[in-house]
């Protein structure tokens, strides 16, 4: 099994210490997959800067020639109350973004079986037309058109459990039935977005699949929308490759959230994204960095998911559960309402 690791030493470039999205969030990953002695058993491979082609395949003329205005000024700028960019942005931006569609290309030349993007800034909030909630580039909306683009891959499914809403990644594909966007989140939460009747427009209807959660839920919750909601939504797209938008602020510790998800729950639902893709797609899988803003819960969680992808039956977990992770009984009608609008 090969798996690729794409990543770039210059990621910590992009920086603003007093605010979540810092440069230390990547560097405690790095250095918690060294001292676990698993960066040695990932393919490395340096990603080169997303092209324009690449970008203005999902982001308007305006939203790139706003990261461009801002390069050439020599201040950080807030784009809005919760997003940065510093002169050397678009260049860490277009890194990001080509290490995601870098591991696409590793896996369709066969190169290697699956692939982590370990990048920075995150990218699902961004829209085709705005940077917001930390994100610059849709890194994983870019990827998956190049796929579309360049390789075989006709249908993409998009997986997104971070504990926000991937508000960017549903809005570039909202009208397109070729790529299929799956999003759980606590609701109501930034960025408000990701209700269940938002479920697609046009001939992209019915490919947005959001179960908003409220606070709370944990393990045995995500556990159950995975069985009943996420895998025979899958099973019924039969993508051809899957991405997986990661983020591991729903982990009970997480300052910025308040669910109770533990790393094991978390190691779960990896495995269980890469089983399905195992059987979907001959395991064509790729998990790209988002949100998680406890860099310990981060860390090791980026080192459970590289061991899965390896094929390593192990989990890192200095936390260990939440205090409450059973399933709770406000999660039935949720679910049931799910799979009652998208026929599951």
């Amino acid at each position: 099994m090969t798996t690729a690791y794409l990543t770039h030493s210059r990621f910590i470039d992009h920086d603003f210490p007093q605010h979540p999205e810092h440069a230390g969030r990547i560097q405690a990953v790095w250095e918690q997959l060294g001292a676990q002695d698993l960066a040695d058993q990932l393919l490395y491979i340096e990603p080169s800067q997303a092209t324009d082609e690449q970008i203005l395949a999902v982001h308007s003329k305006t939203h790139l020639e706003r990261l461009t205005e801002i390069s050439h000024q020599e201040r950080i700028v807030r784009i809005d109350a919760d997003t940065y960019a510093l002169p050397v942005s678009l260049e860490i931006a277009r890194l990001a973004a080509g290490a995601v569609t870098g591991a696409v290309d590793l896996i369709a030349a066969g190169s290697a079986d699956n692939a982590l993007a370990i990048v920075r800034p995150p990218g699902h909030h961004a829209t085709k037309d705005w940077q917001m909630g930390f994100c610059l580039l849709n890194n994983i909306a870019v990827a998956a058109r190049h796929a579309q683009a360049q390789h075989k891959y006709e249908k993409v499914l998009i997986i997104d459990y971070d504990v926000h809403h991937g508000n960017g990644t549903q809005d570039i594909f909202y009208a397109d039935p070729s790529v299929m966007f799956i999003s759980i989140h606590q609701s109501p939460l930034y960025p408000g977005s990701g209700a269940f009747n938002e479920t697609g427009e046009g001939a992209g209807r019915g490919y947005t699949i959001n179960v908003p959660i409220p606070g709370g839920h944990g393990d045995a919750s995500y556990e159950r929308i995975f069985a009943d909601v996420l895998g025979p939504a899958a099973m019924k797209f039969a993508p051809d490759l899957m991405l997986i938008s990661a983020g591991f602020d729903a982990h009970w510790v997480d300052p910025l959230a308040s669910m109770q998800l533990s790393l094991a729950g978390y190691d779960q639902l990896a495995r269980e994204c890469l089983r399905m893709a195992e059987q979907l797609c001959g395991g064509s899988i790729v998990f790209v960095m988002e949100g998680g803003y406890d860099l310990k819960a981060l860390s090791h969680g980026w080192c459970n998911i590289a061991r899965a992808l390896l094929g390593i039956e192990a989990l890192s977990d200095p936390y260990g559960p939440a205090s409450n992770s059973a399933q709770r009984a406000d999660l039935y009608p949720i679910i049931e309402h799910a799979r009652r609008i998208h026929k599951l």
